[in-house]
């Protein structure tokens, strides 16, 4: 699945948009009083006010094996967040390498290195090669109902993991991080995790397909 727009939510977005424009230094689309879009390679993300929101886990595509001189890049701007007592965690099993950090709503934001999914275009890491969005975090207490609607709606597969604690669901391009809220926290700061609402437009398999997730359901949108 390509993720192409995201829709998220926060109750701090002139501290947000600072950090989007001003550290992370993406392009800033639309902007008004109560929301703005950044633009972060083919992907777009709508940052839109809402009182008491909660945070996310969003990762985002950098070039492979560009994973130390991306984090090289956010150090001259955000500190890292260890997992493992690493700052770059090697997921030997999706044949990845991540580092995270934290933007101003403690949204725990990743960069994921993805082997052989995309060469850099250039050896120096910047802004540029934030390639798309990779990861969204869907949040629940029923797994298996999450995956069956994904599955049965979009034909989404699952990546890895279980019913039970964790599972991601997609493929190599896009993934639905799902979790149980009861029984898992969020990897690498075990933040709790909150079922923070969402919206997406993605295309898998050739077909167009908006998803809302609001009060702990999934909901198709034509």
């Amino acid at each position: 699945m390509k993720i192409h727009k995201l829709q998220i939510y926060s109750d701090n977005i002139t501290e947000q948009l600072r950090f989007y424009r001003d550290q992370l230094n993406l392009n800033i689309t639309d902007y008004s009083e109560d929301h703005f879009e950044v633009e972060t390679g083919y992907s777009t993300i709508k940052f839109q006010q809402k009182e008491n929101a909660t945070a996310y886990h969003i990762a985002f595509h950098i070039p492979d094996n560009q994973h130390n001189e991306a984090l090289d890049w956010i150090k001259e701007r955000v500190p890292v967040l260890e997992g493992n007592g690493q700052e770059i965690v090697d997921f030997m099993a999706w044949n990845a390498k991540s580092l995270y950090f934290y933007d101003e709503d403690k949204n725990i934001i990743e960069f994921i290195s993805r082997e052989s999914f995309s060469k850099p275009e250039s050896a120096l890491f910047s802004e540029k090669g934030i390639l798309g969005i990779s990861e969204v975090g869907l949040v629940t207490e029923n797994i298996q109902e999450k995956f069956d609607f994904l599955n049965s709606n979009f034909q989404l597969e699952k990546y890895d993991g279980d019913f039970e604690h964790f599972c991601a669901v997609g493929d190599d391009e896009g993934l639905l991080i799902t979790i149980n809220q009861k029984l898992k926290d969020w990897f690498p700061t075990d933040d709790k995790a909150y079922k923070s609402e969402f919206k997406i437009e993605f295309t898998h398999q050739g077909k167009k397909h908006s998803l809302v997730f609001e009060n702990d359901q999934l909901k198709a949108q034509q």
